[in-house]
């Protein structure tokens, strides 16, 4: 038998997903906690002290015990984010970066794999969900700072052109990804070569522009199918997929379960909205 013993600079206390009702704003609060926040979906605008942050979709918030923080404004009806209290051990706090120079993390960031975060704030929910406790816990959170403290920085500026129409397209399917937009129709609005177009998107994000309407559409499932209203049918349709079956198959291959047992899964846990 192998015995590791590691000694950890952080311990957590418990995490959770929030979706926003369109109602209610973040209360004042002073935490004895640090709490870091990363947004799936919408903008959270938030105060700590005198600071303002507008916190945006794939972007990260870390927020400092002993400091008073409130929203600012009714939460926005598309708003989604994980949330996550940790406490760091006294050795780690009396260094001068953060946290101790195993990552370095800023205040408010952007990731470069959001997907990828996401995937392990679930991974931190289900494992948070055991019986017993373990380390798995404190393990996940280190990996998610490492990909907070890998943060790409602002939307580049002017650096090209292929660059720049990447991050169009990106808007575009984030904002018309219920209807029923292709590679060309992207490349129509936006006066240029579909293959071209192709290649930088993929060469800036490290995807098909195909697989990015998949994964919007999908961001967008996962929130319908909390809402018990919804048939699996209205689901599919209202996210741009014209078939249920085919909305199964990319579905399941995104988040690795059907729509229904993932529903059964997350509609009970984790989830606050107030």
């Amino acid at each position: 038998m192998l015995d590791l013993n590691i000694s950890l600079p952080i311990t957590v206390q418990n995490g959770g997903l929030f979706i926003s009702r369109g109602v209610g704003s973040h209360p004042q609060r002073e935490l004895d906690s640090w709490e870091l926040i990363f947004i799936e979906k919408g903008t959270l605008t938030i105060k700590e002290n005198d600071t303002l942050f507008s916190v945006n979709a794939g972007e990260s918030l870390l927020l400092w015990p002993h400091r008073k923080h409130v929203g600012v404004g009714t939460f926005p009806e598309d708003l989604k984010f994980y949330w996550l209290h940790f406490e760091l051990h006294p050795q780690t706090q009396k260094q001068s970066n953060f946290p101790a120079s195993l990552l370095s993390l800023p205040q408010h960031g952007k990731v470069r794999d959001p997907q990828y975060v996401i995937s392990l704030f679930r991974q931190f929910l289900s494992e948070q969900e055991a019986l017993t406790r373990s380390t798995a816990l404190e393990l996940i959170l280190l990996l998610i700072m490492q990909q907070l403290s890998m943060a790409a920085g602002d939307i580049p500026q002017k650096e090209n052109s292929g660059v720049a129409l990447a991050y169009k397209a990106r808007q575009l399917i984030r904002t018309q990804y219920h209807l029923a937009i292709t590679t060309s129709t992207l490349a129509g609005q936006l006066h240029c070569n579909a293959d071209y177009l192709g290649r930088v998107y993929r060469r800036a994000f490290h995807l098909t522009i195909t697989e990015a309407i998949h994964r919007q559409r999908v961001l967008s499932a996962e929130k319908l199918l909390l809402t018990d209203s919804c048939s699996l049918s209205e689901v599919a349709e209202r996210c741009g997929f014209q078939d249920v079956g085919y909305f199964r198959q990319i579905f399941r291959k995104a988040v690795g379960l059907t729509p229904a047992a993932w529903k059964r899964r997350y509609c009970k846990e984790h989830i606050n909205s107030d």
